[in-house]
């Protein structure tokens, strides 16, 4: 079952021919995020850039974050994804949203007014108090292991 919250979006510079976020689907986990941008503009191959959504929100809860992230269909045809691999949009932060995307591609990608560039997601946070210790108190069967420690399988 879906928790729904309630969020103020500010859009002061969507356009009416641009579709605000929505969900695609009942059972969608993330809402698209569309590029509002007046003209096509051109990412080109293996290039970065910010790309405006028109929107701002203010979700009024500490307890949540938005997390900006790629398309699917965007990255696995044409190699275009969020380029920090995420975005995090803190409760506190009421600016407007901006997507950097990169293309992974050897080709440049003409991105449309109004396309669909991204995925706006919210979760949950939990802040947590670091306490620092000289050692741990525990042993764990990884211990201090790290990357490949465990095996393949």
């Amino acid at each position: 079952m879906f928790r729904r919250i309630e969020t103020r979006v500010v859009n002061p510079l969507l356009s009416e021919s641009i579709e605000p976020p929505s969900y695609a689907t009942e059972g969608a986990a993330a809402m698209d995020l569309r590029a509002c941008i007046e003209q096509p503009v051109t990412l080109a191959a293996g290039g970065r850039m910010l790309v405006k959504t028109g929107i701002a929100i203010n979700m009024m809860d500490p307890g949540l974050v938005a997390i900006v992230a790629s398309r699917s269909g965007l990255s696995l045809k044409y190699g275009i994804r969020v380029a920090q691999g995420i975005g995090v949009i803190d409760a506190d932060y009421h600016g407007e949203i901006g997507v950097i995307l990169a293309n992974d591609s050897e080709n440049p990608y003409e991105i449309q007014p109004g396309e669909r560039i991204a995925q706006l997601m919210f979760q949950p946070v939990i802040q947590v108090a670091l306490d620092y210790v000289d050692e741990f108190s525990t042993v764990t069967q990884r211990g201090t292991g790290g990357f490949g420690s465990t095996g393949k399988a």
